[in-house]
């Protein structure tokens, strides 16, 4: 495996890692965002307030998207896998 075989794997792993973890972080955030908006207006300083609208909405988006997610990995899974002859060379 040449080193630029190698870089150019990594970089699609990181990718398709990152590709997979943006809508969740950004629904947590946008959700944070908006409770401790309410937070701050209203003085109700809650702490299960702020945890359980995050999990909540992204446990949500979570059963949305998991028909992308699993497509997008088992696309990657057999990229990989038809990559490995080239791997052993």
């Amino acid at each position: 495996m040449t080193p630029e075989f190698a870089v150019d794997v990594l970089k699609h792993m990181i990718y398709q890692a990152v590709l997979l973890a943006v809508p969740l972080l950004l629904v947590g955030m946008v959700i944070g965002l908006g409770v401790s908006l309410f937070q701050a207006v209203t003085t109700i300083h809650e702490q299960t307030l702020s945890f359980v609208p995050k999990a909540l909405g992204v446990i949500a988006l979570m059963l949305i998207t998991l028909p992308w997610m699993v497509r997008t990995l088992t696309e990657f899974t057999t990229t990989v896998i038809e990559k490995m002859p080239q791997m052993v060379q």
